[in-house]
């Protein structure tokens, strides 16, 4: 190996491990619950998607509620910063928003499990899901994939 390319290769190596913790202390600092009033433009983002939803509850509307930290997610060179929102520790409804990482759009699965459910019972089969901003099948799976990831979805 030639000095060269060893230097360019510890070169590239570095920039990519600086990279990576860049992107993971980006998205945990971010909680669906605090970021409405942390910037215009993830405001100015949620209130077009949800203004032409109808019956929409004031803590889906206004994004509070109880929040764990968000996620950069890519899929296919497309990048979404994912959260989840509950109304309550409970979290028999809850929320999962994908925001574009341009914040030009957003896209949100809202999944209401039936009060009272029995611990025996699974909650996926017997929760009810809407789905706001028209998601296509890419982002639809990324909000899946988030509500699976939660330990009490099962």
């Amino acid at each position: 190996m030639t000095p060269c390319k060893g230097l360019k290769g510890l070169f590239a190596g570095l920039m990519l491990a600086a990279a990576v913790p860049a992107v993971a202390d980006t998205d945990a600092q971010f909680r669906l619950n605090e970021l409405l009033s942390s910037d215009a433009e993830y405001r100015e983002t949620w209130q077009s998607l949800v203004e032409h939803e109808s019956r929409l509850p004031e803590w889906v509307l206004n994004l509070s509620g109880v929040a764990t930290p968000m996620n950069a997610v890519e899929d296919d060179g497309d990048r979404y910063l994912v959260g989840q929102l509950c109304e309550t520790e409970r979290c028999d409804k809850r929320l999962y928003v994908a925001f574009s990482w341009d914040k030009d759009s957003a896209y949100a699965l809202y999944v209401q499990v039936p009060a009272g459910l029995p611990a025996d019972k699974s909650p996926s089969q017997h929760a009810d899901k809407r789905w706001f901003g028209e998601p296509d099948e890419t982002q639809q799976a990324i909000l899946e994939e988030a509500l699976k990831r939660d330990p009490t979805w099962y």
